[in-house]
């Protein structure tokens, strides 16, 4: 309608029935609209509920260690940390010393680089090893964001669903051809 003085622009209102909602107060005349004001404030809810499931928090995971860790306990310990990586969390690793092992410190200096090493290719040394107490820290942040991390997930969830409408039961038929036909027993 172009620039309108106050009292047109809210007689007008008045005689559609609606209502006169200021949309940028800080522009120069300030811009307004004739709506529904209950139907604007709901749509502005909504954007910011879809703002706010968008938006990640930042999670930090923590993984605890000890310097003599067997090889296969660092193989499962290694793979938590990759699914933490992968889901976008930065992940806290802590290598606990007792005892003599306090003396020795550079044992757990090479198992965090080491575990570094392992999982370059997910996440980065975002603090380097540094002695605390009776406790080494190092934190490893990953190369992706979370928000992009929970992007991949729920597109690989719908491709999942996809397949399955695409395919109805074929995973249940493939159950039943292996399963062998029951006879019924006599009685």
């Amino acid at each position: 309608m172009g620039i309108v003085p106050l009292a047109k622009a809210l007689e007008l209102a008045q005689e559609y029935d609606l209502d006169l909602v200021e949309v940028a107060a800080n522009a120069r005349p300030p811009v307004c609209k004739l709506m529904d004001y209950g139907k604007f404030k709901y749509e502005s809810a909504m954007k910011a509920r879809e703002a706010r499931k968008n938006q990640a928090h930042t999670v930090i995971k923590e993984m605890k260690l000890r310097p003599k860790i067997d090889p296969h306990d660092y193989d499962t310990k290694k793979g938590h940390v990759v699914r933490f990586l992968k889901q976008g969390d930065k992940v806290k690793i802590t290598i606990m010393f007792r005892g003599r092992e306090q003396s020795r410190p550079e044992l757990g200096y090479r198992l965090l680089q080491r575990l570094a090493e392992d999982v370059q290719d997910l996440g980065f040394v975002e603090s380097n090893p540094k002695q605390d107490g009776r406790n080494m820290i190092m934190v490893l942040g990953p190369h992706k964001k979370k928000t992009e991390a929970m992007a991949e997930a729920r597109q690989a969830q719908e491709a999942r669903k996809a397949e399955a409408k695409a395919n109805p039961g074929k995973s249940q038929n493939a159950a039943d051809a292996e399963a062998p036909a029951e006879e019924p027993a006599e009685a």
